[in-house]
C-alpha cells in the first residue's frame, strides 16, 4: 500500500486590519515580514510545512493577491501546487471545501494540513512532532485540530476544551472569553487555545461537511466544477461561490462532528492579531521596549516603536504603539489596540486609500511608487524585473513622460518601437497605446511624470497583458 499524501492547505485570505498601517488590503499581514523576520509570513509558514515531509501547498487566496503569493512562494524556491482564488471572502469552511475538491480531483485521497498563512510558530520541530503524534487519528478518519497549550489568561483567542490529556476527543469549542473566565480555563489545564490548524484526510473532511454543511460543498462543488484556469491560477466560478454560506469551519463542521480530536501543541505561538500581539513575541530591551528601523527612545518602557522611512524619536512613553509608514504614522496604547479596525473601519467609510494601499504598490512586473501629487500631476517611481513588461495600454485622461534611471527600456508609442538607456526620456501623449518592457538583466527603473486632468488608476484601457489582467485589474 502506498503511503498517503501530505498536501499542505495555506489559507491565505485575510486582511489583516488590526495591523495597519503596516497591514493593508492590497498588502496584508501574510506578506510582510514582521518583527526581526527575514521571511513573510506566508513564506515561514510554507517553509514550516515543507519541512515536514509535505507536498508541495494548495494555497486559497482572494483575487487582488495572487501574483504575491506566487511571487512570494517563488522567493523561497517553492511552486504550489494550485493557487485557488476565491471571488469573494466565504470564511474557512468554503475555502477549505474547494481545496479538499482539488486534493482529490484525479481521485487521491491525501491527507489535508490546513494551516492560516498569518501565524507565528517559534518551533518547527515541535510542530513536525506534533504532527506525527496527529497521524494516526487523522488515519482512522478523524478531524484534528492542534490546540496551543496557554501561556495566560488570553481573552483575544478562541478555546478547545479537551476531553483528557494528550491526544483525545474535544469535548467542545469555546468563544474568545472574557478575563476572569480565561484565567480559569489555565487554571483547569483542560483548555487549549484554538490555533485554526487542522490534519484530516480530504474523505474525511468532505465526508463530515456533506452531513453537517450540505449548502456548503454543494455550492463548493458547483464553484470547482466551473473552475477556469488564468496561468498558473484556479479562478473559482464566481455566481456559484458567493451564493455559498460564509462559515467558518469550526462553526461548520468541528463544533457539530463527533470526529474532532485534538493534539497538543507545545510552542510558542501566535496568530498576530494586533499589534500587542506583536510586542509580546518579539525581542525586548531591558525597559521591555521593541523597536525596528531608525528609533531613539528616552525614558520609555514597554513600548512597540516601527519606522519604516525616518528617524522616529519618543520621550516618556509606557505601553504604547508607534508605527511610521512614508504615509500614515499609528499612535495608540497597547491596551487599546483592538480599537485599531475600528480606526480602520473609519477611514474605509471616509474612502481613505491609506486603507487599502502603501505608496509602494507592488504589481507582478514589479512596483511603482508614489512621489509627489498635486494638481493636474503626479511622479511616481517605477522598477520593472528583468524580462517583465507592462500591459498594452491607453489612458483616456493623462499623457505621461518617462526618464529612464538605470537599465535599458523597449518603449512601444503607437506603431513605434525603441530603445531607451539611463538619461533618457521620451513622451506618451493621451490616448495613445502603449508598452514598457525591461529587455535586459537588471532592474529597470525609471522616473514617470503624469499630467491630465484624472490620475486614477482605473484610467487603463490594456489591449494585450502578460499576465491576464484587465482594466486596473491588480
Amino acid at each position: 500500500m502506498t503511503e498517503t499524501r501530505l498536501i499542505p492547505v495555506i489559507l491565505s485570505g485575510g486582511t489583516g486590519s488590526r495591523l495597519w498601517p503596516l497591514s493593508r488590503a492590497q498588502y496584508p499581514k501574510q506578506f510582510i515580514a514582521l518583527g526581526h523576520a527575514t521571511l513573510s509570513l506566508l513564506q515561514a509558514t510554507a517553509k514550516r510545512l515543507q519541512a515536514c515531509g509535505a507536498d508541495a501547498p494548495i494555497v486559497v487566496c482572494n483575487n487582488e493577491h495572487r501574483f504575491l503569493v506566487a511571487e512570494q512562494l517563488r522567493g523561497i524556491d517553492q511552486t504550489a501546487a494550485a493557487i485557488m482564488l476565491e471571488p469573494v471572502g466565504r470564511n474557512t469552511a468554503p475555502a477549505i471545501t474547494v481545496a479538499a475538491l482539488e486534493a482529490t480531483r484525479d481521485g487521491e485521497d491525501p491527507m489535508l494540513l490546513v494551516s492560516p498563512a498569518d501565524h507565528v510558530i517559534d518551533d518547527d520541530q515541535a510542530f513536525a512532532a506534533a504532527l506525527r503524534t496527529a497521524l494516526p487519528a487523522a488515519r482512522d478518519g478523524n478531524l484534528v485540530t492542534f490546540g496551543v497549550a496557554p501561556t495566560h489568561p488570553e481573552t483575544g483567542y478562541g478555546y478547545i476544551k479537551a476531553s483528557s490529556r494528550g491526544t483525545s476527543p474535544v469535548e467542545s469549542f469555546v468563544e474568545k472569553p472574557d478575563f476572569a473566565t480565561a484565567e480559569k480555563y489555565l487554571a483547569s489545564g483542560d483548555y487549549y487555545w484554538n490555533s485554526g490548524m487542522f490534519l484530516f484526510l480530504a474523505s474525511s473532511y468532505l465526508r463530515e461537511i456533506e452531513r453537517l454543511a450540505p449548502d456548503i460543498l454543494a455550492t463548493c462543488r458547483e464553484a470547482h466544477a466551473a473552475i477556469v484556469r488564468d496561468l498558473d491560477f484556479l479562478r473559482l466560478d464566481e455566481k456559484a461561490f458567493a451564493a455559498c454560506p460564509a462559515d467558518s469551519i469550526d462553526y461548520a463542521v468541528m463544533e457539530k462532528t463527533e470526529r474532532a480530536f485534538v493534539v497538543p501543541l507545545e510552542v510558542s505561538w501566535s496568530d498576530v492579531g494586533a499589534w500587542d500581539a506583536l510586542w509580546s513575541i518579539v525581542d525586548k530591551d531591558d525597559k521591555g521596549n521593541a523597536v525596528r528601523g531608525d528609533v531613539v527612545l528616552q525614558d520609555s518602557e514597554n513600548c512597540y516603536v516601527h519606522a519604516q522611512h525616518r528617524l522616529v524619536a519618543a520621550a516618556g512613553v509606557q505601553d504604547h504603539i508607534i508605527v511610521e509608514t512614508a504615509d500614515a504614522v499609528l499612535v495608540a496604547p497597547r491596551s487599546r489596540a483592538q480599537d485599531v479596525k475600528q480606526l480602520v473601519d473609519r477611514l474605509k467609510a471616509e474612502k481613505r486609500e491609506e486603507v487599502n494601499t502603501h505608496k509602494r504598490v507592488y504589481r507582478p512586473w514589479g512596483y511603482y511608487e508614489s512621489i509627489d501629487i498635486g494638481e493636474r500631476f503626479q511622479a511616481k517611481r517605477i522598477a520593472v524585473k528583468p524580462q517583465c513588461s507592462l500591459s498594452m495600454q491607453m489612458h483616456h485622461h493623462r499623457a505621461e513622460h518617462w526618464i529612464v534611471v538605470s537599465g535599458t527600456a523597449r518603449i512601444t508609442r503607437g506603431t513605434e518601437e525603441f530603445l531607451l538607456s539611463e538619461n533618457e526620456s521620451t513622451y506618451i501623449p493621451i490616448a495613445t497605446r502603449h508598452r514598457l518592457e525591461n529587455p535586459g538583466n537588471i532592474p529597470l527603473k525609471i522616473i514617470e511624470v503624469q499630467s491630465g486632468s484624472y490620475l486614477g488608476e482605473d484610467d487603463i484601457v490594456r489591449f494585450q497583458d502578460a499576465y491576464g489582467r484587465k482594466g486596473s485589474d491588480a
